[in-house]
Order: C-alpha cells, then sequence, then structure tokens
C-alpha cells in the first residue's frame, strides 16, 4: 500500500471513529455550557427510591432530594363518606327522566375527599469558599451510565464533580475534585420545607422531620401542620464527607472541608413509610436506623466500586435496548441548543434518539419501589404544595407513565405499579360499597396517592363532577396486568397476584352497570374524564348514562379477564357472565361529523379541542380498533383527532402519537412527535417572547405545562408502537415507519407472546427481522400485507432476511 493511500484509509478510520463518538454521545448525554437556574433545566439522578435533581453551580451548588415514599397523610378511611351511595338511585332517575342538571348537582353528592401531596424531603447546599468567574464550564448527564457531571475553571484551578444515586447500595454519592492540592474549601447546609431539625452528630449531619397531615382543600392551598403526636411520616436524610487529605470541622448545622484536593460526600435518605395501610408514625420503620446502615455500609466501600456496581445495575437494564435512526448531519450542541434548533424544523435525529432514551433512563431512575409508582412528577418535586399533588392521577397520567415498560424491555419497572393496584383493589373494596352500592369486587376513581385511596374526590361536594366523579380507574389499571402477562407470559404472576384483582375489577362493573332502552348494558352515572357536553339548550354538564371511555375500558377489563380465566383454566361460570355481558354493551357510535362519539348521544363538545381524547382508548391503549379489523371504527377515530387538531399538552401529545401510530399513520405520528420535542421555557424564566405550552423543557422534562413525566413515557411508547406493534397473535413490523426515518435499526423491543425482536431496515424496506422467543410460542409475523406464521421453542432465535422487500421464506 503507497503512503497516499494508506493516508486516506487512515483520514476515513480517524473521521468514522469521530463519528460514531459524536453520534454516540449525542445518543445519551445531555450536556450545557452553564448551570442551571431553574428546575426545567436542571438534571436528575434517581435509584427508583431517592431522587435528586442537580443544578450544578459552580459557587454554590443546590440539590433538590426526594424519596418516592414521602407525602403527607396517612392510611386513607374509605368509610369517609358512608352514605354516599343512597344518592346514586336518584341520580340514574333524574338521568332517564334526561334530566341532567339535576343529576349533575346530585352527582356532587357522591364525592369525597382530595388526594394527599408528594412533598419535597429537602435541599443539600454546597457552598465553595472561594468566590469567582467560573470558565470552561461544562454540565452534561450520561443516561448510558446515570452519571451527572460538572467541570469548571476558577482562579487558575480545574474542578470536577461526579453524581450519581445507587440502586444496588441505596446511596447518593458526590465526588469532588480539583487539580491543585488543597484548593477544594467547601461547606454543606441541609434545609427542608417541611418540619424539620439539623444537627451534626459524629460528623454526619443529619435533618429529621415529619411530612404534614392534611387534607388537602384544593390544588392552591399549602398544607397546613396539624401538630398531633404520632400523626405523619418521619424521614431522615444523613450527609457524611470521606476524610481525605483536608480538614473537615463542624459548626451546629453544618460541614466544613478545607484544604483537600479530593473529597466524596456520601447522602442516605430514609422515611417511616411501611405500607400503604400502616400509619407510618406509629407501625412505621425506624428510618434512622435504615439510613444510618446504608450509610455505613457505602462508606466502606471505594469511591470505584460503589461506581461499578451502581453503572452495572443501571445497565443491564438501559442496554437492553437500541436504537439507531441512521446517519444524521446535525452538529452536536448543548441540549438546550439543539432543541432550540429542532424546533425550528431543523433534522436532528440523535435528538430524537436521545429523547427515546431519556425516558427509559427516567422510568428506571423512578420506579423501582414496590407499591410506590412513579407519580405525575415521577420522584422529583421541589414544591411544597406540587401542582395537581403530584399525585396519581389514573384517568390517563399514571397508566400513561407504564406504556413503555414492557415494549421497551423495562418489565421489572411495571411491578411497582402492579402491585400498586393490588394495594388500591383493598381500599376499593369499602369505596365500591360506600360510593356506590356495589358489593362485589372493587373500584378505583379520579385520583390517588401513596395511601391507596380510591374515592371519587372533590372535596366532600365542592368539586366540579366533570373530574371528580370519575370510577372507571379499575378498569384501565386493571388492563396493566393483563399487558404484563401477556408480554412476560408468567402464569405464577397472573394467578397469584393479577387474576384476583382483574377479577375483582370485573365484578364491580358487573353489578354497577345498568340496562338501557334498548336492552344495552351501560354505565349511569357516567362522566367522560375532564371533559363536558353542550345540550341543545346551552347546559353544559359532564354527568351523563352510557359514555364510551367507560364502555371501551370496561369492554377491554372484560376482554382480558376473560382471556386470565382461560389461561388458568379457572372461573368457567364467571367467565361465561363476562361474555354475556360483553355481547350486550352498548356498542360504539359514529357522529354525524364522521367522529367516534364520546357521549351516548351524538352532542356536541363544550371544547371541541380537548387535551383528552378518552373514547379512543379502544384504539390505543386497547385493541378493540384497528385500521384492518374494524376500518370503519378507525375511520371515525382519525376523524376524532382531526376535529381536536394536534395542539394540546405534552401528556395528551403523547398519548395523539400513539394513537396514530395505531392508525399506522407514521408521518402524522412523527409531526407530533417533533411537536413534542418543541422547546419550551423554564417556569420561572421571563422573556420579551416566552416559549409556552405543551413541549420539551431545556432538561427534555415533559411540559404539560408546567412539568409532568407521563409526556416523556408516552412519546417513548409512541416511538416502539411506531416500529414494533402486536396482540397476543400477531407481530407487524415497522407499522408506523414514517419517511424521515428511512434507514435505522432497533434491538430488544418486546412483543407480546414473550417475544423480543430486533428490526433493521433501508430506504423504508425491511432488510432483516430477528425474533428470540423468551418462554416458547407461537405468533404471526406481518411485513405490509405479507404474513408469517412462526414456532418458536424457548431461547430460540429466528433471523430472517429481506431482499428487495421480498421476504425469505414468505
Amino acid at each position: 500500500m503507497n503512503s497516499n493511500l494508506m493516508k486516506k484509509t487512515f483520514l476515513i478510520l480517524f473521521f468514522t471513529a469521530c463519528y460514531i463518538e459524536m453520534s454516540a454521545q449525542s445518543n445519551h448525554v445531555l450536556w450545557y455550557n452553564q448551570p442551571a437556574e431553574f428546575f426545567e433545566e436542571s438534571l436528575v439522578l434517581g435509584n427508583g427510591k431517592m431522587g435528586a435533581t442537580v443544578f450544578g453551580g459552580a459557587n454554590s451548588d443546590k440539590i433538590y432530594l426526594n424519596d418516592a415514599t414521602l407525602w403527607s397523610g396517612e392510611p386513607v378511611n374509605a368509610k369517609m363518606n358512608p352514605e354516599a351511595y343512597k344518592n346514586i338511585p336518584a341520580i340514574r332517575e333524574a338521568l332517564k327522566n334526561e334530566n341532567y342538571k339535576l343529576a349533575e348537582e346530585l352527582n356532587k353528592k357522591v364525592q369525597g375527599k382530595n388526594s394527599e401531596s408528594f412533598a419535597p424531603l429537602g435541599t443539600l447546599e454546597i457552598n465553595n469558599s472561594e468566590k469567582g468567574k467560573a470558565v470552561n464550564y461544562h454540565r452534561e448527564l450520561d443516561i448510558s451510565n446515570a452519571i451527572s457531571k460538572v467541570s469548571y475553571e476558577m482562579a487558575g484551578i480545574k474542578y470536577t464533580r461526579e453524581y450519581f444515586v445507587s440502586a444496588p447500595d441505596q446511596i447518593m454519592v458526590i465526588k469532588l475534585t480539583s487539580d491543585q492540592k488543597g484548593a477544594l474549601n467547601f461547606d454543606i447546609n441541609l434545609k427542608s420545607l417541611l418540619k424539620s431539625n439539623v444537627e451534626v452528630r459524629n460528623n454526619i449531619l443529619v435533618m429529621t422531620g415529619t411530612a404534614p397531615i392534611h387534607e388537602n382543600a384544593g390544588y392552591t392551598v399549602v398544607p397546613k401542620y396539624l401538630d398531633i403526636k404520632e400523626r405523619g411520616t418521619r424521614f431522615t436524610t444523613l450527609i457524611q464527607i470521606k476524610k481525605t487529605d483536608g480538614k473537615i470541622t463542624n459548626s451546629r448545622e453544618s460541614i466544613t472541608l478545607k484544604d483537600a484536593t479530593e473529597a466524596i460526600i456520601y447522602v442516605s435518605v430514609a422515611t417511616s413509610f411501611n405500607g400503604f395501610d400502616k400509619n407510618p408514625a406509629t407501625e412505621g420503620v425506624d428510618e434512622i436506623a435504615i439510613a444510618l446502615q446504608n450509610l455505613n455500609k457505602a462508606f466502606t466501600k471505594p469511591f470505584d466500586k460503589l461506581k461499578e456496581s451502581h453503572i452495572a445495575d443501571y445497565q443491564k437494564f438501559y442496554n437492553r435496548v437500541t436504537l439507531d435512526l441512521g446517519k444524521t448531519a446535525a452538529p452536536d450542541l448543548p441540549t438546550d441548543e439543539r432543541l432550540l434548533r429542532y424546533s425550528e424544523g431543523k433534522e436532528d435525529k440523535n435528538l430524537e434518539i436521545l429523547y427515546f432514551n431519556f425516558g427509559r433512563y427516567l422510568l428506571i431512575s423512578s420506579s423501582r419501589t414496590l407499591g410506590v409508582p412513579a407519580n405525575l412528577q415521577g420522584i422529583w418535586n421541589p414544591h411544597l404544595n406540587p401542582p395537581w399533588s403530584s399525585n396519581y392521577t389514573m384517568n390517563i397520567n399514571l397508566e400513561e407513565n407504564y406504556w413503555l415498560a414492557e415494549n421497551t424491555n423495562l418489565s421489572e419497572m411495571h411491578l411497582p405499579l402492579l402491585s400498586f393496584i393490588k394495594n388500591l383493589s383493598v381500599t376499593g373494596k369499602t369505596s365500591a360499597k360506600t360510593f356506590y352500592g356495589v358489593n362485589e369486587g372493587w373500584s378505583a376513581s379520579h385520583n390517588s396517592d401513596i395511601w391507596a385511596m380510591t374515592n371519587p374526590v372533590g372535596q366532600f361536594g365542592k368539586e366540579d363532577p366533570m373530574w371528580a366523579c370519575w370510577n372507571t380507574a379499575g378498569a384501565w389499571l386493571s388492563t396493566h396486568i393483563w399487558e404484563h402477562y401477556v408480554f412476560t407470559q408468567d402464569k405464577n404472576y397472573l394467578k397469584n397476584e393479577g387474576y384476583p384483582v382483574m377479577k375483582g375489577a370485573s365484578q364491580f362493573f358487573l353489578e354497577w352497570m345498568v340496562t338501557d332502552k334498548n336492552g344495552n348494558l351501560i354505565t349511569s352515572p357516567s362522566t367522560s374524564p375532564e371533559n363536558q357536553y353542550k345540550l341543545s339548550d346551552g347546559f353544559v354538564g359532564a354527568t351523563m348514562y352510557g359514555g364510551t371511555a367507560d364502555l371501551a375500558m370496561i369492554r377491554e377489563c372484560f376482554d382480558k379477564t376473560i382471556k386470565a380465566s382461560k389461561v388458568l383454566n379457572i372461573d368457567a361460570d364467571f367467565r361465561s357472565k363476562l361474555e354475556k355481558a360483553v355481547a350486550k354493551l352498548h356498542p360504539y357510535q359514529i357522529g354525524k361529523k364522521g367522529n367516534l362519539q364520546e357521549w351516548y348521544f351524538d352532542w356536541e363538545d363544550n371544547d371541541p379541542k380537548h387535551r383528552h381524547q378518552s373514547q379512543l382508548f379502544g384504539l390505543f391503549p386497547g385493541h378493540q380498533i384497528t385500521p384492518e379489523k374494524t376500518p370503519d371504527l378507525a375511520q371515525a377515530s382519525r376523524k376524532t383527532l382531526e376535529i381536536k387538531g394536534d395542539e394540546t399538552t405534552g401528556w395528551s401529545k403523547g398519548w395523539r402519537i400513539n394513537l396514530w401510530a395505531r392508525l399506522w399513520d407514521g408521518n402524522r405520528a412523527y409531526k407530533m412527535y417533533r411537536e413534542l420535542l418543541r422547546y419550551v421555557d423554564p417556569d420561572g424564566k421571563k422573556t420579551e417572547k416566552p416559549r409556552r405550552g405543551g413541549g420539551t423543557y431545556p432538561n427534555l422534562f415533559d411540559a404539560h405545562p408546567p412539568f409532568q413525566i407521563d409526556g416523556n413515557f408516552g412519546g417513548v411508547a409512541a416511538v416502539a408502537e411506531m416500529l414494533v406493534q402486536s396482540d397476543e397473535n400477531e407481530i407487524r413490523l415497522l407499522p408506523a415507519l414514517p419517511d424521515a426515518w428511512e434507514t435505522g435499526s432497533v434491538k430488544g423491543i418486546c412483543a407480546r407472546g414473550g417475544f423480543e425482536i430486533a428490526v433493521e431496515w433501508n430506504n423504508k424496506k425491511l432488510e432483516k427481522v430477528t425474533v428470540f422467543s423468551k418462554n416458547g410460542g407461537k405468533t404471526t409475523l406481518i411485513n405490509g400485507d405479507k404474513k408469517q406464521n412462526i414456532t418458536l421453542k424457548k431461547g430460540e432465535k429466528l433471523e430472517i432476511f429481506y431482499k428487495h422487500s421480498t421476504p425469505l421464506g414468505f
């Protein structure tokens, strides 16, 4: 080989390597040239229980701390309104007489208390003694290893910080270094918005406190403390510095390190929460002992060992899925600048991948505590009075948080929700009887909290029925149980944990429904989540009968319970009752505008572009409507989405992308995915022309607005739906591939039936699919209009190659 050829080959290899490295970085690293000023610019870490929000300031670093189990309140009294059910006959009579105004007023009598709030644990501050101007500043979050870093120079000295929150060691670790001996000088302080005490004991900074006891009188009222002994969840934070070459001194409420070159800070948190049905004060765990035990164990381990364990634990989940959308010409700018550039219509495939990976990162980081699923803000909340109490909103938001769990190969992260549903089924038995007069099964409503509250909310008649008086959460949530089974094929889980809960949800609706004038089964009273109808006489209301959303969810609930009973070969008589009920359910109706009706009658919507689209549940996340099997209903669903338009809040946009994907319209889904990534200014930032509305904040958090994590999760689920869709019998490959993703690959996506899928495509044509069976089974692969039946043994892998879009063997 001559020298010129060798040089040319070297340059090609060099620049290829540089491209690959840059591409990999922009796929999984969020980075910025300045510290965070606002919460929506910060970088978040978590181990599924402890959350940390890092601002990365040079002179003073602020870190918000959260614990997933720190909520206001205590176990719920499910009998709070013991005679509420007595109002149901009068409401039904009013509806039968088409007196909707009276029904609306009466429905307020079937309300209970509002939910409790997810509480902020505290704020850790690291204040440097030396003040000055930082240069060459860099802040990042590498979501491939769940580690955040900060570096900068001040007065000629380079400082670095490294942060992670470990699941194996249940500890947060912060490593600070300087490149000049003895240049580290800082104080560590702790404070909390909650009732608390801070002191130093044995070189450990200790903060103890108690969450408030309150019934949130409304989303705008700051919770008040009640000075009652043995009430409320206790919390503890312990901070200790591992002694290095510096000198550690203490004051009454802070720790100081002087003249150090390196320092490692250990942060341990715990609460007394001991389950949804245990008084956290009198029956709580010893939070101080737990925090101290975790601190002491971690303190004996070298930093590198802690980091190694953390990365290994995290990556066993994160590395399961990889997505490649082909070459990009986009520059690798700071993430906030990339988002702004992308919002202007520029191409950045790696930002689209980064958002997908970030959502998976968030679920791993916020959902690893049984019985305590990710809430409206995951586990990251700085507010004493968070938006919507940062609770579990169960008419879409909690469920949307978990749409990505199974299909993006994070089934273990689904378990906190599944165990929470089991808790709901306990308190829900009482709610079913006292609020609805139903003696069989369990019910759940619009909101819940860590105490598994199941009553309809509304502060005992003070709130609007359009959001407060919805009782169909049990039907929706129970479908998650079947989803977990059908993806994992875990029959033991279905038998011992899942099916009894599914059966209980079905039992409630069997008893709750009534027969309409046509002999069909309907719900009465009913509401459609947070939406209102408008009658010809001008009346605007929410209370009605036979709402489409109710019946879609019940239909799905019954169908999955029937299938579960068949899998387990049990409850044949009960299964028969469900099958007869499904046949009698009031059917879907198509309105005069060609839309799928939301209401029993073809009424007008008070807000035609309303953010909720609950009547489309059967299209997604349900499986009742498809373009192939129910083309008329699919077309009516499309018309409904067209009437609503594309402009909506973050979580709603996430849902609509999934709906367009299920309609196999990849370009419309992609258009809305781009809009989901539209730059939104931090909430507190004042600009001449503020960029508000649904979209994405600089730290890639979803903007409802304000921040809600559900849009992040819905967006990730939608990408998976665009590439692979499945049911119990079929796997559809690239069903909604947009033109923009002409070439690419995805590996590790899961399909129903216990299959794991890898797909490669070029020029929008499928080139290769790999199917791995986790448990053995049959399915049908669908590529366009081609179908192929396959049967695999447990652990068997099948590769199919395609040439010029014609599959070999098809």
